[in-house]
């Protein structure tokens, strides 16, 4: 039996024969009944990173603006914007009309709180802070930006992906950045129902009568956001062979990431549809701990990622998706040759177990514990981190494979304990491809030591490159610098690049509407 079928054992069995669930009866109120990818830990996604609590966060707060399906960013809470002297002054205008879920009006003082908040929790935040001369409400409805460096970037960088500039009322704002924040209230579609919640398991959201939808036609985050449904039900139902029956039953109505093994059998039933929603894929990676020996030798690094095939990791990740992995990853996905193919010989050259073995003696590995992280209730990350880490220990690396739910891993990473007291060395997750064409929003790959995303990567000879890049002007500098940024990668492996995948998603053939983009959004659907 192949590591997948190992792994997965009878999971595809049990979707056939498993007795049916009853299906939801709507009333009159129409409810649209989703399974999320994973059990919602976190209500606040600019205190958290979860792809998961970001979702929530995109259906309850707003975002000042917003990309559309093919990634071009656009005013979403701004009506209009200005920027002037060479990038160094940004004007933002809200536009009419926005309310908090609480009756109080949006302010533009709520936009300013709100910024600062999240420049203290986001990479990209931090970088525009430390470029700012002045962040201040000018009036009820204008935002001024006032610069020390020029930043034409800011639409951007304000409608990234993970940990997104999410608007909140001031008084939530102010809340300590490394603190969540004590209830979810925003001016977003959707109203979060507290009262509803049942911590990982149900959480429930009602249609925002007060919100008025931008008069363009929908495009991901971008456009107008119209919701058709009173009510939206995330029921987290973990084992993905009782999620596929419930879809196939009509209990639920969607799974936004269906186990891959099933997916020959979703595609076969009656009244279910399936497809990619995230065209621009999902760049899968290892995360080594950088201030923890052994992984804080990158020679040691270099080893672990030659001893890593991303073909028969993404294998085991996509099971019955084939046709979705992507393999042949670096840091950058960039549409340029010269920087996409820079340092990659790393990758793409496979090396025996004798020659790894070798590679990890002269770096000086000693069989050390390595503490890997282990979610076993996610869909791609269970898979991923049990083939890597018999990848690992077939080249004679001591892995310590801690098994858990993925808001324990969550909770772990911000450890920066040794081993012996709750520390790790590695976990895998992702991010969205789309966001590492270029260095802007490559943030994992950057190297600000203990300001970084968990693992803390040290490299001061990459943060220069970026810092360089930022400045740049000429095309030609730009993809120097982009070229440049990805060697230095290659040099110091701020993570491992396992591969990347497409994700498929599966809904009743009674919904329509559904919006293409790095993550499922529930405006714009309707269900029949």
């Amino acid at each position: 039996m192949n590591r997948r079928g190992f792994m997965l054992g009878s999971a595809a069995a049990g979707a056939v024969a498993s007795p049916l669930a009853r299906p939801a009866i709507g009333g009159t109120t129409k409810t649209l009944v989703c399974v999320p990818q994973n059990p919602l830990s976190s209500l606040d996604p600019v205190w958290s990173s979860q792809q998961i609590t970001r979702n929530m966060g995109f259906m309850v707060f707003d975002l000042l603006y917003g990309r559309d399906e093919q990634g071009t960013p656009r005013p979403q809470m701004v009506e209009s914007d200005l920027m002037e002297d060479g990038g160094r002054r940004w004007t933002m205008r809200l536009r009419d009309g926005l309310w908090f879920h609480d009756g109080e009006k949006v302010l533009a003082r709520d936009c300013v709180a709100s910024l600062k908040r999240w420049m203290k929790r986001d990479q990209g935040g931090a970088t525009l802070a430390q470029r700012i001369d002045a962040l201040e409400a000018a009036d009820d409805r204008t935002i001024v930006l006032r610069l020390s460096k020029p930043f034409p970037h800011l639409r951007t960088l304000l409608s990234k992906f993970i940990v997104p500039a999410a608007m909140m009322p001031e008084r939530l704002a102010l809340t300590d950045p490394f603190k969540q924040i004590p209830e979810a209230i925003g001016s977003g579609p959707f109203r979060w129902l507290a009262k509803d919640h049942i911590q990982g398991s149900f959480a429930a959201f009602a249609r925002n009568d007060r919100y008025v939808s931008r008069d363009e036609p929908p495009s991901y985050m971008a456009g107008g956001h119209p919701v058709n449904v009173d009510r939206v039900e995330w029921k987290m139902i973990t084992d993905g062979a009782t999620a596929a029956n419930a879809l196939v039953t009509g209990e639920v109505d969607w799974i936004e990431i269906p186990l891959p093994d099933l997916l020959p059998m979703l595609k076969r039933a009656p009244g279910v549809k399936t497809g990619i929603l995230d065209e621009g894929g999902q760049l899968h990676f290892m995360r080594p701990n950088h201030t923890l020996a052994p992984t804080n030798n990158p020679a040691i690094r270099r080893a672990m990622a030659a001893a890593l095939d991303q073909r028969e990791i993404m294998t085991a990740v996509i099971g019955g998706d084939p046709a979705n992995m992507i393999v042949d990853v670096g840091f950058l996905n960039s549409p340029k040759p010269e920087v996409k193919n820079a340092g990659m010989e790393l990758i793409r050259t496979r090396r025996t177990t004798t020659e790894v073995k070798a590679m990890l003696d002269k770096a000086g590995y000693r069989g050390e514990r390595l503490v890997l992280l282990h979610p076993t209730d996610h869909t791609y990350y269970n898979p991923s981190s049990a083939i890597t880490a018999q990848m690992l220990r077939d080249v004679g690396m001591n892995i310590d494979d801690q098994m858990m739910d993925w808001g324990t891993v969550q909770s772990r990473r911000t450890s920066r304990e040794p081993l012996d007291k709750g520390g790790w060395s590695i976990f895998n997750t992702v991010a969205p491809m789309p966001d590492y064409s270029d260095p802007l929003l490559a943030l994992f790959a950057r190297g600000e030591g203990k300001t970084a995303w968990f693992g803390w990567p040290d490299d001061p000879k990459i943060e220069g490159i970026f810092e360089t890049w930022l400045g740049a002007t000429d095309p030609a500098e730009q993809t120097r610098l982009e070229r440049d940024f990805q060697l230095q990668a290659f040099e110091t492996l701020p993570f491992i690049p396992l591969g990347g995948y497409k994700q498929t998603s599966a809904w009743r053939d009674n919904l329509t509407g559904i919006l293409k983009g790095p993550s499922i959004v529930f405006w714009n659907v309707r269900k029949s």
